[in-house]
């Protein structure tokens, strides 16, 4: 996906703690992947987006994807979930994608008992954080 934009994205894995997470395998992937998509899909060229895996101190996980992208105004982010809204429709174009995406993101979370969380400042970047209960993570014997 680096080699979609000119000049190429970072795009950084950050290393976490290694647990499992139980859940619908296609469906956590396909999230996870829209998140990634999306962060590359609208930081221009030369970005830097970061994501990975973390745990949280209630015990849960969350797979978070950070860009340096435009950021998103703050009266566009309670409706960023909704099926088919658009924060820019004239970049709808440019940009390709259906307006689904963070819905399915949503709908997925919500499937396995969690949320989706959105930060973003314009002009710096944004934030887009699934958050998986306790209930859904297993720590991993050390080998």
């Amino acid at each position: 996906t680096a080699a979609l934009a000119q000049p190429p994205h970072q795009i950084v894995e950050c290393a976490g703690p290694v647990f499992e997470v139980s859940g619908a395998r296609s469906e956590l992937l396909s999230a996870m992947s829209n998140l990634l998509s999306n962060a590359v899909r609208y930081t221009p060229g030369g970005g830097r987006i970061e994501a990975g895996w973390r745990r949280r101190n209630d015990g849960g996980a969350e797979y978070f994807v950070a860009d340096s992208g435009p950021g998103i105004a703050a009266e566009h982010l309670p409706r960023l979930t909704e099926r088919f809204y658009r924060v820019d429709r004239s970049r709808s174009r440019e940009t390709g994608g259906t307006g689904l995406g963070l819905a399915i993101v949503k709908h997925v979370a919500q499937r396995h008992g969690g949320q989706i969380l959105v930060e973003s400042t314009e002009g710096k970047g944004s934030v887009f954080t699934i958050v998986l209960p306790a209930s859904r993570v297993r720590e991993l014997p050390d080998d």
